[in-house]
C-alpha cells in the first residue's frame, strides 16, 4: 500500500473511535468532564476505568462517525479547554498512583481564531511540560490520524504504538505540500516524503511497535499489558528521565534520515 492509501484508511470514518477502544478494553468507565477554567470540549474523551482490575486513567481524541457526531466533538480537534481537561486527568492520575493510556486520532489541534485568544499554543505546550515529568507509566497508541502539535498534546509517553494503518506526522500531506511546492495537489508524493507510515517510523525507531489490526483489540490489550509490565519496575525518576530521553534524543540513525529527506525534497 501506498503512504497516502494508508492516509486515506487512517482518516476512514468508520475506522474505531476512543469510545470503543474504551468499550472493548476497559471496564468501569467513569467519565471525567471539564478544565476548570472554561467550557467543555467534547474533542477529548477519557477519564477513569480498569484494564484488567487495576485502575487506570484513559483518555483521547474523539472523531464522530455522523456529521452531527463530528459537528459536536469539532471533528477531533481540541481547543484549549480540551488540552488542559486531559492534563487535569493526567495530573488526578499521577497523584493516585494510576498509569495513563492515551489514544491518538487527530488532524490537528482546532487553529480557529478563539482557540488561540485562549491560549491553544500555551496549553499545548503546557501539557508537553508536564507530561514529560508525570511519575506515573504513560502508554500512547496512534489508532489513525496523528497530526502536529494536536497529537503531541497527549502523546508524550514512555511507550508509544501505532496501529498498522495508522499515520503520524507534523502536519498533513496536503500541508505540506502547500507548504513546500504551494500545491496541495501534490499530496500523494508529500505522503512518501514524510515517512508518516508506522513502518516508516519503526524503522527510524520513533515509535515502539505496530500493532496489527487483525483481531484489534485483543492485540492491543497485548501491547498495554507487555508495557506496563515493562515499566512497572522503574522509579518515579526513572520514568521521568525514559520519557525525557525517548523524546529529546530520537536516535542518530533519525537524524540522519530527516537531514536526508530535506535535502531530497528541497
Amino acid at each position: 500500500m501506498s503512504a497516502i492509501e494508508k492516509v486515506m484508511i487512517a482518516r476512514d470514518i468508520n475506522r474505531p473511535k476512543i469510545t470503543d477502544y474504551i468499550d472493548n478494553l476497559f471496564t468501569d468507565f467513569f467519565e471525567q468532564k471539564g478544565d476548570f477554567l472554561g467550557k467543555e470540549d467534547g474533542s477529548i474523551y477519557g477519564g477513569i476505568a480498569l484494564f484488567h482490575g487495576k485502575p487506570v486513567t484513559v483518555l483521547g481524541h474523539r472523531k464522530g462517525r455522523t456529521a452531527e457526531e463530528n459537528v459536536a466533538c469539532n471533528f477531533g480537534m481540541p481547543g484549549p479547554e480540551g488540552y488542559r481537561k486531559a492534563l487535569r486527568m493526567m495530573k488526578q492520575a499521577e497523584k493516585f498512583h494510576r498509569p495513563i493510556i492515551t489514544f491518538v486520532d487527530t488532524p490537528g489541534a482546532y487553529p480557529g481564531l478563539e482557540a488561540e485568544m485562549y491560549g491553544q499554543a500555551w496549553a499545548i505546550a503546557d501539557n508537553l511540560a508536564k507530561m514529560s515529568a508525570l511519575k506515573v507509566p504513560v502508554i500512547t497508541i496512534v489508532t489513525g490520524e496523528g497530526s502536529s502539535g494536536g497529537a503531541l498534546g497527549i502523546a508524550v509517553a514512555n511507550k508509544v504504538y501505532m496501529l498498522e494503518n495508522a499515520i503520524y506526522s507534523v502536519l498533513s500531506p496536503e500541508g505540506f505540500a502547500s507548504i513546500l511546492w504551494h500545491d496541495s495537489t501534490k499530496r500523494d508524493e508529500a505522503a512518501e516524503v514524510m515517512k508518516l507510515t508506522a513502518q516508516d517510523l519503526y524503522d527510524l525507531n520513533v515509535i515502539d511497535g505496530i500493532i496489527p489490526e487483525m483481531d484489534l483489540y485483543k492485540a492491543i490489550d497485548k501491547h498495554i499489558v507487555n508495557a506496563l509490565e515493562d515499566l512497572a519496575d522503574l522509579s518515579d525518576e526513572q520514568l521521568k528521565q525514559d520519557r525525557f530521553e525517548k523524546f529529546r534524543f530520537f536516535d542518530e540513525e533519525f537524524l540522519k534520515n530527516t537531514a536526508k529527506t530535506r535535502m531530497e525534497v528541497v
